[in-house]
């Protein structure tokens, strides 16, 4: 499995962005040694198709797909893609408040902790749906990792399009999210403007 192992401060900073969307919240001193060169088209557009990478921790290939299936979906291709994006169960999981960052959510699904409508998942790229119920498995639940992720999640925003039975560890996606849903910093039409070069 590909692993990007780049520091996640560093990779913030380059691509100017608050480390607090990957549920980071540690600030890097260090300023950015950038010669002031006006960017490019190109580059303003792969500098957002970074960031979407880099915030849902999807890399070169499936990111693509990603892409193909939002441009078969009726709609605008950029919305499509942040809601495909954002369905993931790893995505998921770190909204509803059980993981602290999409890469802790994403290693509790590969380790067989998450129940999707009772059947268990290990696919952290699966794509949840409107009415499925996500759960820790009952084995797990009283699990001194969750006690002590809930205390640090407990005041997070948890968005609307989910509801969350934090004491059960237990939550229902109502509906699937509309792009004004989605809290990221990313503008989905500079990639859609790359991708159909």
């Amino acid at each position: 499995m590909a692993v990007n192992r780049v520091p996640v401060l560093k990779r913030c900073r380059s691509l100017g962005m608050d480390p607090i969307y990957l549920g980071i919240n540690k600030k890097s001193n260090r300023q950015l040694k950038r010669a002031n060169r006006k960017m490019s088209e190109y580059g303003l557009q792969l500098r957002e198709k970074q960031k979407a990478k880099f915030i849902y921790g999807v890399l070169e290939k499936p990111f693509r797909n990603y892409y193909a299936k939002a441009k078969q979906m009726e709609g605008m291709t950029g919305e499509n893609l942040m809601i495909l994006l954002e369905s993931r169960l790893d995505n998921v999981m770190f909204r509803m408040g059980f993981a602290r960052t999409r890469k802790e959510a994403r290693q509790i699904v590969d380790h067989k902790h998450v129940l999707v409508n009772g059947k268990q998942v290990n696919i952290p790229s699966y794509l949840v749906k409107a009415g499925d119920v996500i759960e820790i498995k009952e084995k797990h639940k009283d699990c001194q990792r969750y006690k002590d992720i809930l205390e640090v999640t407990g005041g997070n925003m948890i968005p609307d399009w989910l509801e969350v039975d934090a004491e059960n560890l237990k939550g229902t996606v109502k509906e699937l999210p509309s792009r004004e849903a989605i809290d990221v910093p990313v503008d989905e039409m500079l990639i859609v403007e790359l991708y159909s070069k």
